[in-house]
């Protein structure tokens, strides 16, 4: 192993699953260490001791969170978080080729951090709560995922062979929903039903809806019927079944995940100022914004840099007479999609929001562009109350609403 003790500052991980590609430059981008270390416990320990001996004064890597920047953070090491359109920028000015790999990328993210440390702050971790309330939010939402996927196949399967079941009721992925699945698979299940049948049915799955049984068989009936084969209808009503058993315990669990999400929003130090957007009872999208949001309020220093991370401005390109605004795609999606949720919630709840989005339209917006629009006004609105540590008034924050320039 190369001598440590010279003028070693920089410090740069090529993370991946099984292994991690570490180099470290000196002031000069002078490259004094390249090795790989397994992604394993003793490897981890070992990369963390060679930065932290090399008295390595920062360590660039391209994500901002994870088990590894973690353990990095723990060893009292100043990381940096590069994005990888960075990396992939810096990369030609070592190599005109286009030549690319592990060890190459870290020695180019060193380089990078020793000329264009200034350009990139370093990392500070959010506090125990908040990276609870991030995992929980996070896990529920890739389990929504899931549960639209499973509900588009199980549609789909209904559409070819059983429409009207499909559209019995609103959601097909609701418990009544998928308990009438579970109960009549296929058109020969529901041969004999009828609305006594289908009353006592509702009534035993506590059916809250303003439905009755005979409004509810007219849409079972009113589909078009399909004219698959004995052998075919069969196997889609396997299908169905097996869809369904899959949508039943995903259902709960969702459920469950948003009460433990409930009961910390609640807890969190912030929970009363994001909470504070919506009305009485909803939490999961205020959950969203603090966990992507975060605790650390050096992290945004403007309105405009927390907007710019969110994806609701676009970014703009000009040369000489011409000049094009596109959509911003590089930016923190979870918290884009936090933010549009936020923004399509509280247009028809919030007088001014829907004003926003209205004009927006009128101006020939779509959807998505005007919900961006309002996004953005709001997170004028959300950054000044998170800096202040307040929850949101009308009256103290309607100067900021009307601040809402096109959104990207």
């Amino acid at each position: 192993m190369p001598d440590l003790e010279q003028a070693v500052r920089f410090g740069a991980i090529d993370w991946a699953k099984d292994a991690h590609a570490v180099s470290i430059v000196d002031e000069r981008g002078a490259e004094v260490l390249a090795e790989s270390f397994p992604h394993t416990e003793a490897g981890v320990c070992a990369l963390t001791r060679v930065l932290a001996d090399a008295d390595v004064l920062r360590v660039a890597i391209e994500r901002p969170d994870g088990l590894l920047v973690d353990r990095l953070l723990g060893a009292g090491l100043c990381v940096v978080a590069v994005h990888p359109n960075k990396l992939a920028s810096a990369r030609e000015r070592h190599s005109a080729s286009g030549k690319k790999s592990d060890g190459f990328d870290a020695y180019v993210l060193a380089d990078l951090l020793r000329t264009d440390g200034h350009r990139f702050p370093s990392l500070r971790p959010d506090g125990d709560e908040t990276r609870a309330l991030r995992a929980l939010s996070r896990t529920r939402e890739d389990l929504v995922g899931a549960r639209v996927a499973l509900a588009n196949q199980l549609r789909a399967q209904l559409e070819a062979f059983w429409p009207g079941a499909a559209v019995i009721f609103s959601d097909i992925d609701s418990p009544i929903g998928l308990a009438f699945l579970h109960r009549y698979p296929s058109p020969e299940d529901a041969c004999r039903l009828g609305p006594r049948r289908l009353e006592g049915f509702l009534a035993r799955h506590g059916y809250c809806g303003r439905r009755s049984a005979e409004e509810l068989l007219a849409r079972l009936r009113q589909a078009p019927e399909g004219a698959g084969a004995e052998a075919e209808v069969e196997a889609r009503r396997q299908a169905v079944l097996s869809l369904v058993a899959c949508l039943r315990p995903l259902v709960e669990q969702i459920g469950l995940l948003e009460s433990e999400i409930a009961g910390a929003v609640r807890a969190h130090a912030d929970g009363a100022i994001f909470r504070s957007l919506f009305r009485s009872g909803a939490t999961v999208t205020a959950a969203r914004l603090i966990g992507e949001i975060g605790d650390v309020r050096e992290r945004y220093p403007s309105a405009d840099s927390l907007a710019a991370d969110a994806g609701m401005v676009p970014v703009s390109k000009s040369s000489g007479r011409s000049r094009v605004v596109s959509f911003r795609w590089a930016c923190d999606k979870r918290l884009r999609a936090a933010v549009a949720c936020l923004a399509d919630a509280t247009r028809h709840h919030h007088r001014w929001a829907g004003s926003v989005y209205r004009r927006a339209r009128a101006r020939g917006c779509d959807h998505p562009h005007a919900i961006r629009i309002l996004g953005r006004a709001w997170l004028r609105v959300i950054w000044r109350m998170w800096q202040d540590r307040v929850p949101y008034d009308p009256a103290l924050h309607r100067g900021l609403q009307q601040l809402n320039p096109a959104g990207g």
